[in-house]
């Protein structure tokens, strides 16, 4: 254990007199985070939307106001007949087409079509679209009374656990998985491939220590650093995103630490078969950071990733902490929730710490 502790404290030192490993464990995560965190964002607004109202009656003007009240729509002037050279143009996402008799067939109580021209190349966009203009068109028919016949089934909806539908506590959760399993995982290769550039493991290798002391020794000490860098971040998402803890906080403690462990561990099997440090970089970067925002349920669910990605799916870490740190900052269900996930890491972190001794005493 001396020796563990040794070689620790020797990381620690060189550590903190590399400037570009620091940047590498604090500054970098932190400015992907408000990248990230400020960048990606799931609900569209401020859509482009074009109306023709062949109707100009109180009625269609209080159907147009009730559309963009929404505040998901910006109005823009149709400059043909239809609208569709908009559309065309790339200029409008959407056209409304009100038609002459919109008011007189609606207060007669019969059908009446509002047509909608939706540009298709984003399909999810245009969902997204779809439903919001269905559901203010069915809240102003109920708003004016033009609800023809009551449906014999009457839905009561209720969001549960982010009633606000705040985008930042689905995205957020997701960054800390992303930048933790990447930054650790980068500065500890760099720093295993710099003890083969610099000749240094002939030192370790005079000294009697024994591989597997020698590795568990820069684990430790670069799973101390992470921790740090994880306080940091979290203590970010919180005060820019007003993202905190929800439930017992333990499952996300210990799990981080786990988690942390995966990271540190990969990026020590990244540097024990890595031979410089351009190789080791580009390795964590094509693996770990795409892997980890792409596999992972980050951003689209797992469950929509095709065969045979999907495979590959369940072996990478960061999809098993996003299921953890989204309960926890989110669900709030505790250990319930996230049972499965501290033992399927810990595998992982004993499969790779496995490969890296058994590479590294082959060497």
């Amino acid at each position: 254990m001396e020796t563990i502790l040794a070689q620790c404290i020797k990381e620690l030192l060189q550590f903190r007199r590399n400037r570009l490993a620091a940047a590498l464990v604090f500054l970098l995560p932190l400015m992907t985070m408000v990248i990230f965190g400020f960048a990606i964002r799931l609900e569209i607004k401020d859509v482009p939307l074009a109306i023709r109202d062949f109707d100009n009656s109180p009625l269609s003007r209080g159907y147009i106001e009730q559309v963009f009240a929404t505040n998901q729509f910006k109005p823009l002037a149709a400059t043909t007949k239809d609208g569709t050279d908009l559309l065309d143009r790339g200029m409008a996402q959407a056209v409304i087409i009100i038609p002459p008799n919109f008011s007189r067939q609606l207060q007669k109580q019969k059908i009446n079509a509002i047509q909608v021209l939706i540009d298709g190349t984003d399909v999810n966009n245009a969902r997204v679209i779809q439903n919001s203009l269905r559901a203010t068109t069915q809240f102003f028919l109920e708003k004016q009374g033009f609800q023809i016949q009551s449906p014999d089934v009457l839905p009561h909806t209720r969001i549960w656990f982010n009633p606000g539908r705040k985008e930042s506590l689905f995205i957020v959760p997701g960054v800390y998985a992303v930048v933790l399993f990447t930054y650790p995982a980068l500065v500890t290769a760099m720093a295993m491939v710099r003890e083969k550039e610099q000749g240094t493991l002939v030192q370790f290798k005079a000294s009697g220590m024994s591989a597997w002391e020698f590795l568990l020794g820069k684990v430790l000490a670069y799973v101390l650093i992470a921790i740090g860098e994880t306080v940091l971040l979290m203590g970010l998402g919180a005060v820019l995103f007003n993202v905190w803890p929800v439930g017992n906080p333990w499952p996300l403690i210990i799990g981080t630490i786990v988690f942390l462990m995966v990271s540190v561990i990969y990026g020590l099997l990244v540097g024990v078969y890595s031979g410089q440090a351009l190789v080791a970089v580009q390795s964590v970067m094509n693996t770990g950071l795409l892997a980890s925002v792409w596999l992972s349920g980050f951003i689209y669910p797992v469950e929509n990733i095709p065969w045979p990605l999907s495979i590959l799916a369940d072996i990478v870490a960061a999809r098993y902490y996003i299921e953890l740190t989204r309960d926890a900052f989110v669900f709030g269900a505790g250990w319930v929730r996230i049972s499965h996930v501290i033992p399927i890491l810990l595998l992982l972190t004993l499969g790779m710490f496995v490969l890296s001794w058994w590479k590294f005493s082959r060497d």
